[in-house]
This record gives structure tokens, sequence and C-alpha cells, in this order.
């Protein structure tokens, strides 16, 4: 649901050899923007129509058909031999691809029947390592609102250490490519996701978007990790 195997190894092209990419991208498939679980105005007030609609179906779409397009061109190279074409379209295929995947996620993280604090084994995981709830929002909030430029925040689970972590990444890096953890919850702080409406104050941004956090699907997240 998050997009492909093959668009998290894409993702990771910077840091493998192209012989184990190749190995993807021989099997990869179109790829096609994912519907939204709810109407562009389902999280209003919190986020406006306008904003999921632009969010969505320009920006999102726009990573969606640039990820084709870079594969299509991946391939011709691959055809070709041409490995100096294949490694210079590494960047494209981890902006476009971490943006199809890192949206995919954020869209499956809200709901408009979101918001409330997580249950079970999520919040008891987030009050044994925060603190409390309330500690856990306002650490992920401040590091989000940290982030130079464009990025995300994200909550991830260390498979290592069996436990939660915050971490940032910067553009669209996708959180598990680039740091191992599993994405469970992503906010993203690029402007387009807030800015018609928050304008350039990201803190209410944060503020508000915890009243739209899908934590059902936050949990089923983190379930499949063990």
């Amino acid at each position: 649901k998050e997009g492909s195997v093959c668009v998290k190894m894409l993702s990771r092209l910077a840091l493998r050899p192209a012989s184990r990419a190749w190995s993807c991208l021989s099997v990869a498939q179109k790829h096609t923007l994912p519907d939204l679980p709810y109407d562009y105005g389902a999280l209003e007030p919190h986020i406006s129509a306008e904003i999921m609609e632009l969010h969505h179906s320009k920006h999102h779409a726009t990573y969606v058909n640039n990820l084709n397009v870079a594969e299509e061109k991946m391939h011709a190279c691959q055809s070709k031999g041409d490995v100096s074409g294949v490694i210079a379209l590494g960047q494209a295929l981890k902006f476009n691809g971490g943006g199809h995947v890192n949206h995919s996620i954020f869209w499956q993280n809200l709901s408009p029947n979101g918001g409330g604090e997580p249950t079970g084994e999520l919040r008891s995981m987030i009050d044994t390592q925060f603190g409390s709830f309330e500690d856990f929002k306002t650490k992920m909030a401040a590091l989000s609102v940290a982030v130079q430029g464009s990025g995300w925040g994200w909550l991830g689970y260390n498979r290592e250490s069996k436990k939660l972590q915050i971490a940032t990444c910067f553009n669209q890096d996708p959180l598990e490519a680039t740091t191992g953890l599993v994405p469970l919850l992503g906010i993203d702080v690029w402007e387009h996701a807030y800015y018609l409406q928050y304008k350039n104050v990201r803190p209410n941004y944060l503020k508000a978007i915890w009243n739209v956090v899908n934590w059902q699907d936050v949990a089923q997240r983190l379930n499949k990790c063990h």
C-alpha cells in the first residue's frame, strides 16, 4: 500500500551496488497515485480541503509521474549496459520514490475520525520511552518544527533495539531506506503541506495535526513489526 518493494529498493540506490537494484527494476510496474481513504475536505478545520487537494492531486501525483519517468530511463540504461546512466538517475529515483512512499504512508496516518490518544501496546511503549503521551507529542513536534527547509518528522520502530524512535529526514528521503527505522507515523513539514492555511507558522500546523492522526493505523504498523 505504501508503494511496491521496488520503490523502497530504488530509494536505497545511493547506498547499494547498482547490480542489486537492477534485479528489482526488472520486475518494476508503473506506479499509480493512491486514492485517499476520505474526501479532501474531511480533515477540516485542521487541514483545509484546498491543501489536501493540491497536496494529493498535484504534489503526490508529480512524484508518481516523475518516478515512472525515472524508472523508464533506468530500464533504458540497463538494457544498454550504461552504468553511468544508472548512477546518474539515483537522486531522481530516491527523491521521487521517497515522495511516493512517504505520502502513501501520510494519507493513511490521517483520518477524519483520528485524534485522541493511542491505546494498547503503542501507548504503553510511548509512556515507557517518552514519559507520557504529552511528552512524546512535545518532542516529536519540536524536532519536526526544527527541520530546516523541507522534510519529515517520523515516529519509527527500531527492529534491533525493539524500541520506538523519533527521527527527521530531509527533503523526501524515505525513513527506512535512510535510517533503517520502520515508519509508523510521518508528519510532512514541507510548506506545501500547510502554508495555504498556516502561512509560515509551522508550529501551529504541528499543533493541529494531532487532531487527525489515525492512531489505529499507527498501531497496525507497529503490530506488523513483530
